[in-house]
């Protein structure tokens, strides 16, 4: 089926869904009164827009989960909910438990280091996180996450291609409270949550959080003797509140602390050792690396001052001023072996400051609008050893490669966003953004003999000159429009079109060698020409929408479905691979702006409420679901085969991105003693997935389907005790991975050797995976004075 048939057909869907809504053209309750009357996924109050606003009423493709939900279903940490989004890949990155990984629709960035900007923004209280490191945020003392799917840019500070995460905490009460919540279960998991407020007077309240977060691993590091995928977090976070409750005023000063002291997690072989035959484990979560240096260790935190002036009844002049920091040491063995074939020592270190200021009209007329401006100040350090040490021990004993990339952003916009009520049922939305990037690299690299790098505390001396000597700075700007329109036959269905174009900047490969820079003067390569080989372009999206959002049947069913198509121009595609650099087999970045590629898709979330009061209890049984397809292709991916320019984009593949995604819920609540007792199931699947452009059949994913239950009793004196089980049938599913293996430039197949892939860096042959959490069942009970 063509692409223009398929896209056809998903319009098809969307107006005959909407054609088909038996209550579209009935005049519907209040949004008050649907309020009161009706807890459903409708009437959730989202801020997507930067306004309040029920879910129905946002023409955006966006989930949203609330407190109750997202304790219902015993979710963990932010990756949780990614199994009920459509086209959504949330996962902690290979080798870590706290770095993020994040697509949406396709788009975002896998690769951690400094000088990558992430495609998907992650926003913790309105506060941009620049980096993936530490991201992975634990819920607790949460309000609600919302995702936002597709380029934002004309309402948030930070410009995000591919789209947002939002994690909300709670506004303090106005009364004292105490909140005890702990968890026990497999794998020795044991978990405490304390949350405090007090109001100290009628405008100043107080409020605090520690989070003791454990668990055992769900595997053993063979050769250290450690847990491996194991738990060790403590965490807390405190605010300060003044104004609200009718004050034309609030200012909130919030900071976080997390540290992270879990043991590395260490990747599974998929391949025996090419020159020890040490053979693949039969516990896919044990793994017998032999690096521990530096010990793993994560530590970050932030403050944020988030202030709201109420002008007038119609201006509102918002503040958000942010200062956060994280750094983390990780030992990470690409091999999965005692020997030091292929082991990385890293640290990564953070920086951020950031400021947002808005304008936001809104006085319940036919004008709304909101104008903002936004800076922030941010640096990202990235050090580590590539150690090769079986390399050649004889002429090159101890060889290393080590790098140290230290890249800066300051960034400047300013952005708008308008709407219009054309009639009483029609509203026209225009935004643009315009941004000033600016990107500056210090990149190092030096190789070493005799041990690791003095950095990480090695023996090794200097190996000639550095390989890569680098500072440069390169400014990235880019003006980006969206527009919309909204029609609303009644006040509880909606129907929408909208255009977003997306950007993300440019950059430096911090991995990238210096010396291997096409040059005018062999060997001896400028800056400038060293410049222009490690940098990389920004790449641009544009992203068409068609949707329809409607509140059914007096609030017993949601329905919101979306169409999509994306033409996505100079992706930019990082990686690392094994090179040559003066005659030596080494680890190098290769970054390019590959080419373009297409999405389209669609997206259908719904909740339905089957049946009530079928005790005559006032009980009710009702059904969850979301679903995702999306047709992912390359259109172009050029890269150089032999010195030729070759495009590829037959053989390559969108990483991260299944066909298809979705899950489905059955929840039965029903009134038990002096409180409700809460039954739900939920089925979660996902297509097969491949982890890099480039299809891997030992390290792809095949289709897979995870089963979640839940028992959850709460009681209206303040106190809940649930029991959970997650990936009930014990499924072996690969979220990522590792690869160093030679394979065919075009078709990217695996060279084989006697029916094993052939190492093409070290030599024993780097291909590993990590793996999703196995069955776990665990009991949490919270209690609430």
């Amino acid at each position: 089926m063509s692409k223009v048939l398929r896209l056809s057909c998903a319009a098809s869907i969307l107006a005959l869904a909407t054609a088909a809504s038996p209550t579209l053209a009935q005049d519907a309750q209040s949004q008050d009164e649907q309020a009161d009357e009706n807890v459903d996924t409708g009437s959730i109050i989202v801020t997507a827009r930067r306004r309040d606003e029920r879910l129905v009423d946002v023409p955006v493709a966006v989930s949203a989960f609330g407190e109750e939900e997202l304790q219902r279903r015993g979710a963990v940490d932010i990756t949780d909910v990614a199994q009920i989004t459509p086209n959504t890949t949330l996962e902690e990155s290979r080798g870590t438990n706290s770095t993020l990984s994040a697509f949406i629709r396709g788009i975002g960035q896998q690769d951690p280091v400094s000088g990558f900007e992430q495609g998907v923004g992650i926003y913790l209280d309105d506060v941009y996180l620049n980096r993936p490191q530490a991201a992975v945020l634990d819920i607790y003392d949460i309000e609600r996450i919302e995702v936002l799917r597709g380029p934002q840019g004309t309402l948030y500070g930070r410009n995000t291609i591919g789209g947002a995460v939002k994690y909300v905490t709670r506004e303090l009460p106005d009364e004292p409270t105490l909140r005890l919540r702990g968890t026990v279960g497999t794998y020795e998991r044991a978990e405490g949550v304390v949350t405090a407020s007090t109001p100290i007077n009628d405008i100043v309240r107080i409020g605090a959080s520690v989070a003791r977060l454990s668990r055992g691993g769900f595997g053993e590091n063979l050769t250290t003797g450690l847990d491996n995928y194991n738990k060790d977090i403590w965490a807390g976070r405190g605010t300060l509140e003044v104004g609200g409750n009718g004050e034309p005023y609030l200012i909130r000063f919030s900071g976080d602390y997390t540290a992270d002291r879990s043991n590395a997690r260490g990747g599974s072989r998929l391949i025996p050792g090419a020159a020890s035959g040490a053979p693949v484990l039969d516990d896919v979560f044990d793994t017998r690396g032999g690096l521990v240096d530096p010990e793993q260790d994560v530590e970050a935190y932030g403050f944020a001052l988030n202030a709201r002036l109420d002008l007038t009844d119609a201006l509102t002049l918002r503040s958000i001023s942010a200062y956060r920091t994280d750094e983390s040491a990780s030992p990470i063995d690409f091999d999965a072996l005692p020997a030091v074939d292929l082991d990385v020592p890293a640290i990564y270190a953070n920086e951020q400051f950031s400021q947002e200021v808005q304008l936001i009209w809104d006085v319940g007329g036919p004008f709304t609008g909101l104008l903002g401006g936004y800076f922030l100040d941010a640096s990202a350090d990235t050090l580590f050893d590539v150690r090769l040490f079986t390399l050649n021990p004889v002429l090159l004993p101890g060889f290393t490669a080590f790098t140290q990339a230290n890249v800066d952003t300051e960034t400047f916009a300013v952005f708008g966003d308008f709407t219009y009520e054309l009639t009483e049922q029609l509203s026209l939305s225009v935004g643009g953004r315009y941004t000033w990037d600016e990107r500056t690299a210090d990149i190092l690299r030096q190789n070493f003999l005799f041990g690791g790098s003095p950095i990480f505390g090695g023996d090794g001396f200097p190996l000639g000159g550095p390989s890569t000597d680098f500072s440069g700075s390169e400014d990235f700007n880019k003006f980006t429009p969206r527009a919309s329109l909204s029609f609303m036959p009644t006040p509880d269905h909606q129907i929408y079109v909208s255009y977003s174009q997306g950007f993300k900047g440019g950059g430096f490969d911090p991995r990238g060698v210096g010396v291997n820079a096409p040059a005018t003067t062999p060997g001896n390569p400028t800056n400038e020409e060293i410049a222009d080989f490690l940098s990389f372009a920004p790449e641009t999206v544009d992203s068409y929408e068609i949707g329809y959002k409607g509140d059914l049947l007096d609030g017993a069913l949601y329905i919101a479905l979306a169409g999509f198509y994306a033409d996505y121009t100079d992706v930019q595609i990082p990686g690392s691979v094994a090179c040559n650099v003066g005659g030596i087999a080494t680890f190098c970045g290769v970054v390019s702006n590959a080419g373009a590629a297409e999405f389209m898709g669609v997206e259908l979330e719904t909740s339905a409420r089957i049946a009530e009061d079928l005790s005559g209890m006032g009980d009710e049984l009702r059904f969850t679901g979301a679903l995702g397809w999306i047709d992912a292709d390359y259109t172009e991916f050029v890269t150089n085969i032999g010195g030729v320019p070759t495009d590829v984009s037959d053989f390559r593949e969108v990483q991260n991105t299944p066909e298809w995604s979705g899950a489905a819920t059955l929840g039965y609540t029903t009134p038990m003693g002096g409180g409700d007792l809460y039954l739900g199931s939920t089925l979660s699947f996902r297509s097969a997935t491949t982890q890099f452009e480039i299809p891997n059949p030992f390290l792809d994913q095949g289709s897979y389907a995870l089963l979640d239950a839940s028992i959850v009793y709460n009681d209206d004196a303040g106190w809940s005790l649930g029991l959970y089980g997650r990936n009930l049938t014990d499924h072996e599913y690969i979220t990522s991975g590792y690869t160093f293996i030679a394979i065919d430039p075009v078709t990217g197949d695996p060279v084989l050797t006697n029916g094993q892939p052939t190492p093409n860096l070290g030599t024993e042959g780097t291909l590993t995976a990590f793996y999703g959490n196995p069955r776990q069942v665990y009991l949490t009970a919270t209690i609430e004075f």
